[in-house]
Parts: structure tokens; sequence; C-alpha cells
């Protein structure tokens, strides 16, 4: 090939087809699905390609198929919650390692405001993305449902409330995982346990109180109000929600914390104190997410499987991308017990 200015001119779809002896057309099915190609030159063009070094164009490319061959991954949270929470950074890795399977690339969106949720909104449905994997999504948030209505297709980390059927979701059993935790902490011995919630208006943070609920009603112990407070996925709120509940229960025994983040936030309130962890009161996580090791004293959590829920996202994506109807996926946790309870 011609050099120009001393650099190697890149090269071209007219190259790969010279040098698998195929034609222009033959090269292009090859590049769109491989459809109407015999093995044979479907082969010659695999080599060719190698060969020659060619990279798709890919902008060329969508003008013909309509496709970006690029997806999104939408964060509606504020900003700084994306490099707080190690949760988000261990999806954000596993959906685009995922991706890179497929030589698809992955688009990071951050729509924390109404604004930027609305600019986001209509980069999406102006054909941008083929499809957006949607993270932390409040009810009341109308995202998700104006992608749907858009016709984009659409998979939630966690089931979108209010939705239903209507979208896919990949999640782990909020529930069941708060239910471990609280059996746990009674296997313990203690009988004073406190929670400290996510948000009301999202999914874990409805589903996790539930799983709490449903074992102390199990074990005959009555629902106390005083014992419950909300956060919002923060340290901050969980070192705000542990202050709450010392002083709303002092006779507390031991907290279920619906996130790690949170409950690094709720041993520094509890240090504080002066209460020792797990002496005077255990503390229980949820993720296992980076924050729950490098909390002291390291912290007893709910496993979620990070890996398998950012693998079935993308796989349930591209499912969708290929004219499959939504579907809806719950994976197990798993209770991980450390030095805090």
């Amino acid at each position: 090939m011609s050099n120009t200015g001393g650099r190697r001119r890149a090269p071209t779809i007219h190259d790969v087809a010279r040098e698998a002896g195929v034609s222009r057309g033959t090269v292009s099915r090859v590049l769109n699905g491989g459809h109407y190609v015999s093995p044979a030159a479907q082969e010659a063009v695999n080599a060719a390609i190698r060969k020659t070094g060619y990279v798709v164009n890919r902008h060329a490319r969508s003008l013909i198929t309509g496709r970006s061959d690029s997806v999104g991954f939408l964060l509606t949270e504020p900003q700084e919650r994306f490099f707080e929470d190690p949760n988000f950074n261990v999806l954000l890795r596993g959906c685009t390692q995922a991706l890179a399977a497929h030589d698809i690339p992955l688009l990071l969106m951050l729509a924390g405001t109404r604004d930027e949720r609305r600019r986001i909104t209509r980069y999406i449905t102006a054909g941008h993305v083929d499809g957006v994997l949607l993270v932390s999504s409040h009810s009341g948030d109308p995202v998700a449902e104006e992608l749907r209505a858009a016709g984009v297709p659409l998979v939630a980390c966690g089931k979108p409330i209010g939705l239903g059927s209507k979208v896919s979701y990949v999640a782990a059993d909020d529930r069941d995982g708060a239910r471990d935790m609280v059996r746990h902490l009674l296997s313990l011995g203690r009988r004073r346990i406190g929670v400290v919630t996510g948000p009301p208006d999202t999914p874990g943070g409805v589903e996790r109180l539930a799983g709490y609920r449903e074992v102390l009603a199990e074990a005959g112990l009555p629902a106390d109000e005083r014992l419950v407070v909300s956060g919002d996925y923060s340290r901050a709120s969980g070192e705000a929600g542990a202050e709450r509940l010392l002083e709303r229960a002092p006779d507390m025994d031991a907290v279920f914390v619906a996130s790690d983040l949170m409950a690094q936030g709720v041993l520094t309130a509890l240090h504080r104190a002066g209460k020792r962890v797990p002496e005077d009161i255990a503390v229980g996580g949820f993720d296992d997410s980076p924050a729950a090791t490098a909390a002291t004293p390291a912290l007893t959590t709910i496993r979620q499987p990070w890996d398998r829920i950012s693998s079935e996202m993308v796989r349930v994506l591209l499912a969708q991308l290929g004219g499959e109807e939504p579907a809806a996926v719950i994976l197990p946790t798993e209770l991980v017990r450390r030095e805090s309870a």
C-alpha cells in the first residue's frame, strides 16, 4: 500500500475485497452479519481483514444499517455519586468487558438533574446508541418510561418501580438477601436490630426493608419504627442514620445497613459514640463492594453477583437488539461473614 507523507494509508474495504478475491459487496455482507455469504467466502474475507489490518468504519456502516453499533450506560444519579459509590464502577467495568467481546463500545452517560436527563433522553432517542443499560432508576423518574415509549431497547439494573414487565431488568434478590442478613444477626443473639434503608423510591430500598420486616415478624419481634431510618446509599447518609438510631433506640444491639458505603458511615458514627463493633452493636451491610473490605472492622455483608449482573444485562440487551421480547432476570445473593457481625 502506498505511503503519503510518510504515513501508511489505512486499508479500505476495497483492499480487503482484493486480498480475499471477492467483490466489495461480499465483504460488506460479511461485515454486516454474513447473510447470503458462503462459508468459504466468509473465511477468505476474515483472513483478508486480519492480513490487511482493516478496521470497520462504524460511522459509514451506521449510515447503511441505521445502527450506531454502540450502547449507552446511563446513570441517573448526581455525578459525585458515580465517583463515591464503588458499585457503579464495578458494574460499568463488567458491562464494558461483556460488550467488548462483541466489539461494541459502551458510552458512559451521567444524568443527575432534570435538564441532564432531558438532554440525554433526546440524544438517545435520536439514534446515537442502539440500546441503553439503565442504572439507579427512581420511581417518578420519567427516563425509563420515555425510552420504552420511544422504542429504545432498554435493560435496567434492578426492577424499575411502576413499569413491571414492560422493561427488561436484571436484579439481585434484594429481599432474600436482606432476610439472610437479619436471620444472621438474630443467630448472634441480637434482638434490637435497627435498619438504615435505601431510598424508598428505589427497588433496593423497598425490597431490602421488606425482607428485614418479614424476618423480624417470623421471629415474633414487635415492629418498632424507632429502629427504622432511611438513607440515600451515600456514606454521609449512613453516618446520619446511625446517629438517629442511637438517639431513638439507645438499646439497639445490631444494625442492618442497605449498602456497604452507608455502613462505612454507620461505623464512623458508632465509633464516635464509643460503641464497639461487634461487641456492643453488630453491623451488617449489603453489596460486598470494595467498601466492605475497606471498612474497619471489615463488613459482614450480602454479596451481589456483580459480574453476573453486568453480563446478564448485556446478554438481555443484545437479545432485544436481535428482536426478542423484554425479559427479567433475578440472581441469588450470598451472605459473606467478616468481623463486623
